[in-house]
């Protein structure tokens, strides 16, 4: 049987932590977590969120484990719906990250947030 992705979202089996970019942005200062940014390079050079790390949620498996070798760095996940961020969410919870949020607002929000 086939998935449509509303239901894929509904049925992720984790508690994904949402967050407000503001939020982000505070508990970013705070806690040296990283903004990772999973749109597409060409979603993310047309639209730069410069406090983000862009890692393609294509790829994100792969250079997750690289980058980030601690469990418990905080990691806050966004894109342009927060669809991908929610699904990226959940396999990096899969991979056994600790402390993933996800961005709920968009990306310009978060430019803003940036200049306070």
């Amino acid at each position: 049987m086939l998935i449509d992705l509303k239901t894929r979202i509904e049925n992720i089996n984790f508690d994904i932590r949402c967050v407000t970019a503001v939020q982000a942005v505070n508990e970013l200062k705070q806690n040296n977590g990283v903004l990772i940014d999973v749109r597409e390079n060409s979603e993310a050079t047309n639209h730069p969120v410069p406090a983000a790390l862009n890692i393609p949620r294509g790829i994100l498996e792969m250079k997750a484990l690289e980058r980030f070798q601690d469990a418990s760095t905080p990691l806050y996940v966004h894109c342009a719906s927060g669809v991908r961020a929610k699904l990226a969410a959940e396999q990096l919870m899969n991979m056994g990250y600790e402390k993933v949020s996800v961005v709920t607002c968009s990306v310009p929000t978060i430019n803003q947030a940036n200049e306070k």
